[in-house]
């Protein structure tokens, strides 16, 4: 069987500069913004739902310990790296589109049961609503790496990937900004759940109308757009099915060297989304409106300066300053190791220096931002194929680490007005940044590895015949 695939001769054309690809890398950072703020609303809801001093007094409070406290920060990720293998294959088999509108749209009808959960079942029907909600959100990193696979050609890879997974600081920042306002109005504390369901609900709309697992699936994409994807995807791409080679992949050094990269950012990257409202209140003595502004600060660095990078990091490889493996290390050198004297530093300041832990914080995330044009791709370069199965390996491993994170923080952090309890916490994130990004220098790749691609049998009639065609012939 003889597989015809016509190529555009890119001597002659460049992909448009915006077009529907750009559309759908839109919609899926809109949508990983709606997941995030799942994740993110507890951490911020529980300062008013612990405040015996609330300025609200329609809505009930909760005189949780900081051990159970500790465990409902973390009940997310109980549920979340339970199934990132599973739901791995299931976006390998269904395809980017249903999975994640799955697991946006019905994390959001859970998120709007929540102030139902507390007030019935107390920490423990909150605790198992949030584990649902982890095993409902567990394909989406797979589905946004599928969906990367199949829309973005190599060149544009690192930036719009970087731009879609700079949804996860869109959803922090916007939670963590209106948060203490709604917290403080005559929604109350219910009201930062209610927000975050109803923003996921509505995106789930948009996106069952307008979003496409690839190209070949959406409906208004112009044929030249559609043809210039594919013909760049095409020697990247085997398009006969094929069984994973789990053997192969989990004896990748490569493969390894990316885990543990990934698993060392989440342990950073949780600990200090999770921690900063509480730290914030216990130490610096912020009130709920003033503490979500300034939590919310790092992340409104953190944005502008995904932008800022994924601008330099086109101009570096596109002027051909950079190869793509150097760029993918330096970048995720800026995102791992210059976050490690800020946060050292962080467990020295004073109550009475808000300023400068403010100046560390904005320091410590928004560089971060970074390591998305590093380990957060490499997934893709190493097998495009198994993107989506590489990612759900690695983002098991890694939200073991989110889960550990905010444990570690309960078992260490027993006052929660000791400055010196909370040095130890950012002395660990710190540690495990150092780590991850020396071996990733070390031993990390970007070069397609030879088991992306299916053995063929002897006799196989499957061949694809190459076409070139004159794309200006072509109409839009």
């Amino acid at each position: 069987m003889v597989s015809k695939i016509n190529l555009p001769n890119f001597s002659e054309t460049k992909p448009p500069y915006f077009g529907t690809r750009h559309v759908q890398c839109f919609l899926v950072f809109l949508g990983l913004s709606a997941a995030l703020m799942h994740r993110v609303n507890l951490s911020v809801a529980i300062v008013a739902m612990m405040d015996r001093n609330s300025t609200n007094p329609n809505f009930e409070e909760y005189q949780w310990s900081e051990k159970t406290k500790s465990y409902l920060l973390s009940s997310f990720f109980w549920g979340y790296f339970l199934t990132q293998i599973p739901a791995s294959q299931l976006v390998h088999k269904f395809g980017g589109k249903v999975m994640l509108l799955g697991s946006v749209s019905l994390s959001g009808l859970l998120a709007l049961l929540t102030p139902l959960s507390a007030r019935i079942g107390d920490w423990k029907l909150l605790f198992a609503l949030r584990l649902s909600q982890g095993l409902i959100q567990s394909g989406i990193f797979s589905s946004i790496h599928m969906l990367l696979s199949k829309w973005v050609p190599p060149v544009e890879r690192g930036s719009l990937g970087t731009f879609c997974y700079s949804g996860m600081s869109f959803g922090s920042i916007v939670m963590m900004m209106f948060s203490g306002w709604i917290a403080a109005s005559s929604f109350g504390w219910p009201g930062i759940f209610y927000f975050s369901g109803l923003v996921s609900l509505i995106w789930g709309i948009v996106w069952y109308f307008l979003g496409a697992s690839s190209p070949i699936d959406h409906k208004w994409i112009s044929v030249k757009e559609k043809l210039l994807i594919e013909s760049a995807l095409v020697t990247e791409h085997e398009h006969t099915s094929t069984k994973t080679p789990w053997l192969k992949i989990l004896t990748s050094v490569p493969f390894w060297v990316l885990l543990v990269a990934q698993s060392t950012g989440a342990w950073g990257f949780w600990t200090l989304l999770t921690q900063i409202p509480s730290y914030m209140k216990s130490i610096l003595g912020q009130d709920i409106k003033s503490n979500a502004l300034m939590s919310a600060t790092p992340y409104l660095a953190y944005m502008f300066l995904t932008f800022v990078f994924c601008a330099l990091a086109d101009f570096l490889i596109k002027r051909g300053y950079t190869s793509v493996n150097a760029s993918r290390k330096l970048f995720n050198t800026i995102g791992f190791w210059v976050p490690v004297v800020p946060l050292i530093l962080l467990g020295y300041v004073r109550a009475d220096q808000s300023q400068l832990a403010l100046g560390l914080l904005v320091i410590a995330v928004g560089v971060t931002t970074a390591g998305s044009l590093g380990f957060l791709t490499n997934h893709i370069d190493l097998s495009p194929n198994y993107a989506g199965i590489l990612m759900g390996l690695a983002n098991c491993a890694a939200n073991i680490m989110s889960l550990l994170a905010p444990l570690t923080v309960g078992f260490i952090v027993t006052d929660v007005k000791n400055v010196q309890q909370w040095r130890v916490v950012f002395f660990i994130a710190a540690g495990l940044y150092f780590i991850g990004n020396l071996l990733f220098l070390l031993f990390g790749k970007t070069e397609i590895q030879s088991w992306n691609y299916p053995k063929r049998h002897k006799g196989s009639r499957d061949h694809i015949k190459f076409e070139t065609i004159n794309m200006d012939n072509i109409k839009e």
